[in-house]
């Protein structure tokens, strides 16, 4: 599934070696239609080895958004001494003729990426990141109105375009969740690339599978309704009632009970209350009211 439609435009029309005599046609005037990438770099850097095919690589996935030249600053001192090229590799972005954006070193593969999107973006074109941006949102309605196997299969389509998109996968592993396979969802996240293990969107997806995973073994809330009101200091038949309610779809008097809970023995279970609320909260977007009103009252228990 290509999700950025259109053909590939060639690589040696998209990614050229430049000189001192060309730079004028490669870079100037091409910029005056297209975003150019200039990649400075020389034989004798060790950084621009790893940095140059990253660049191509992102390059080539704009499918004809951006371009690239690649510049030999031992064979074209004297555009390297008009750009006040300094050190290598360094890394500037032209449109309409001028420099747009530019940045000196090597960076992650991420940051490469957002770095082509957004020169493609300044220029007015539409990025590969900001298409698969869009075809994440449209999974994440199908999510939320209940189409869960479309959504996975769209999420799988975009994380087949860029297999770090964090977003997508975390939005794979929660299709997972609402379709009620929680051992498939476990081993997608359990595979997902170093380099977005830790995103926002992973741990997000981590605290949903948790709470998933207790939903299954919730017992029944009226009972536990029952045990904590006979009993208000029965802390585990109240953090028992809060994993019930928030199973059956009550969030907020969940964290209500959770809260009462920290509020009467924060120690108890080493700290289980607060560390339940956390993984709520980490489950939900994190300007959704129950999270603020939750991590304010919280915050005034802790500093009281």
């Amino acid at each position: 599934m290509d999700l950025l439609n259109g053909g590939d435009a060639p690589a040696t029309d998209l990614i050229k070696d430049g000189t001192e005599a060309t730079f004028m046609a490669d870079v100037v005037e091409t910029s005056q239609e297209t975003p150019v990438i200039v990649d400075f770099w020389a034989p004798w850097c060790g950084p621009c080895k790893t940095l140059g095919p990253m660049l191509e690589e992102a390059v080539t996935a704009a499918k004809g958004a951006v371009k690239m030249v690649k510049i030999n600053v031992d064979e074209a001192q004297t555009i390297a001494a008009q750009m006040r090229i300094q050190s290598i590799p360094t890394v500037y972005a032209f449109f309409k003729g001028q420099p747009v954006d530019g940045f000196q070193g090597a960076l992650p593969g991420s940051e490469i990426k957002a770095f082509v999107d957004r020169v493609i973006e300044a220029a007015g074109g539409e990025s590969p990141g900001g298409q698969l941006d869009d075809a994440v949102q449209a999974a994440e309605e199908m999510l939320a109105e209940g189409a869960a196997a479309d959504a996975a299969q769209t999420f799988a389509a975009i994380l087949g375009e860029d297999p770090n998109h964090a977003a997508a996968y975390g939005g794979l592993v929660r299709a997972h969740i609402a379709t009620g396979d929680l051992e498939q969802a476990e081993a997608i996240l359990n595979g997902a690339p170093a380099e977005i293990s830790t995103s926002a969107e992973l741990e997000a997806a981590h605290a949903q599978l948790e709470l998933a995973k207790q939903a299954a073994d919730a017992g029944p809330v009226a009972e536990l309704m029952a045990a904590v009101e006979a009993d208000p200091d029965n802390h585990q038949a109240r953090f028992d009632l809060a994993q019930a309610l928030h199973a059956n779809g009550d969030v907020e008097e969940a964290v209500a009970q959770l809260l009462e809970l920290f509020r009467r023995d924060r120690e108890w279970n080493e700290g289980a209350a607060k560390t339940q609320l956390f993984t709520i909260f980490d489950a939900l977007k994190a300007n959704d009211p129950i999270v603020l009103n939750g991590r304010r009252k919280l915050s005034s228990m802790i500093f009281a």
